[in-house]
């Protein structure tokens, strides 16, 4: 196969395609990193007596520099080389990490959370993604698309998986207050991510690309615009529901330390994991657009309940069933995107709809911390709720008239009537 002229990381060809598995295992090795971080990250800074506000400005920090690393993806990749910006990415944000651990001053955590991408947020977002979401795009067909995403989110949940299980065997499962062990945990999250770089340096570096400034078309700017205030309001509401927040309400609301959590949030990932391969299927019989609502929006309302639980087994239950649902909207997501943008604005619009996404995220955490401590533990989980569900309602309405090229054809309408 020829590579594109617009493909990040050389030819890319179908799902099982041999560069596809390389992104898929560079995925799965920082979304590793990045299930062990989110679970210690915010337990770590706790037991170094960080307030919950300055643990929440923390994260928002590592994700406002995450922002600007995926605005130099977007704008500067081509020109540095998008095989060395991958391995670039990396490298820092590895770094980042093992700063983060070995520091205990809050402004030097904080700056070394900006400058080093520090990823709080318990699942795998980044300023990588936009560049392997366009390789994946233009390596796939209309009808292998949908399938390709769900594979590298089915990889990206495993890798959150295994990093929530290393979680709950850090060494100070015998000290739950010793901030030691999970010191040492975050070394380990720091290695995973090295060791995505090296995956990377693997990858065929690809054509660099045009040097000369790109514009999106009228057509594709007008769905972004749309689809951006919609993006950022639900990223919003997910800053408020960061794995390093959930960890501490369980934490603080039921006593629940990590050698409990890193199990929970294991099963939760292979939830997430296994529902990506579902929403595949369930795209393909009722549309995108249907699969990211309504399966969305149910795990809004599950999410509801959790803050409300009496018992941490009943709260673990509603959060299990919350997680096996609301990853479905990824793949469909990141698919539809792609499907309905115009094929050449494809890494623009992979870039402004994932800065509009982490800013949200970036503010979500801190605003989390100042409610915490103006109000309950529990009013994060409420307010990210809430901010998904208004988020939900709003995505129905205005995107179920716009179907990608792929449901407009006899064949889907046949799958339909079936």
């Amino acid at each position: 196969m020829t590579t594109s002229p617009r493909s990040p990381v050389g030819s890319a060809g179908p799902p099982g395609s041999a560069a596809l598995k390389a992104l898929y295992l560079s995925a799965f090795l920082r979304s590793a990193s990045a299930g062990l971080a989110g679970i210690l990250l915010g337990l770590h800074l706790s037991r170094q007596g960080f307030t919950p506000s300055i643990i929440g400005l923390v994260v928002s920090a590592g994700f406002t520099g995450a922002a600007v690393g995926a605005a130099f993806a977007m704008f500067r990749a081509d020109r540095v080389g998008r095989r060395l910006s991958l391995v670039g990415i990396a490298v820092v944000s590895a770094a980042g990490l093992a700063a983060a651990a070995t520091f205990s001053s809050a402004p030097v955590v904080m700056a070394v959370a900006f400058f080093g991408m520090v990823n709080g947020m318990g699942r795998d977002r980044g300023a990588a993604l936009l560049l392997e979401q366009t390789a994946i795009t233009d390596g796939a067909t209309a009808s292998t698309r949908t399938r390709a995403f769900a594979l590298y989110s089915f990889a990206q949940d495993l890798g959150h998986g295994i990093g929530s299980l290393l979680a709950a065997l850090t060494p100070s499962l015998a000290t739950p207050s010793d901030a030691s062990g999970t010191r040492g945990g975050l070394f380990v999250a720091s290695a995973l991510i090295a060791a995505a770089a090296v995956c990377y340096a693997f990858i065929a570096p690809g054509v660099q690309g045009s040097n000369e400034p790109r514009k999106l078309s009228a057509a594709s700017r007008a769905i972004l615009t749309r689809v951006s205030f919609l993006f950022a309001l639900d990223s919003l509401g997910g800053g408020f529901l960061s794995s390093a927040w959930i960890s501490i309400f369980f934490y603080e609301r039921f006593g629940m330390g990590e050698a409990v959590l890193g199990p929970l949030f294991f099963l939760a990932r292979v939830a997430n994991a296994v529902s990506h391969l579902a929403a595949a299927w369930l795209a393909r019989r009722i549309g995108l657009v249907n699969t990211m609502v309504f399966t969305h929006l149910p795990s809004s309302l599950l999410l509801l309940t959790v803050a409300f639980a009496p018992s941490f087994p009943i709260a673990a239950v509603l959060f299990l069933l919350r997680e096996g649902l609301v990853e479905m909207d990824v793949p469909t997501r990141q698919s539809y995107v792609m499907a309905v943008v115009d094929p050449a604005d494809r890494t623009l619009a992979a870039g402004v709809t994932q800065l509009v996404r982490m800013a949200g995220w970036a503010m979500g955490p801190a605003l989390a911390g100042w409610t915490v401590e103006g109000s309950s533990i529990a009013a994060p989980v409420i307010l990210g709720a809430a901010l998904k569900i208004a988020y939900d309602i709003a995505l129905y309405r205005s995107f179920i008239a716009l179907r990608p090229p792929e449901e407009r054809s006899d064949e889907f309408a046949k799958i339909q009537d079936d």
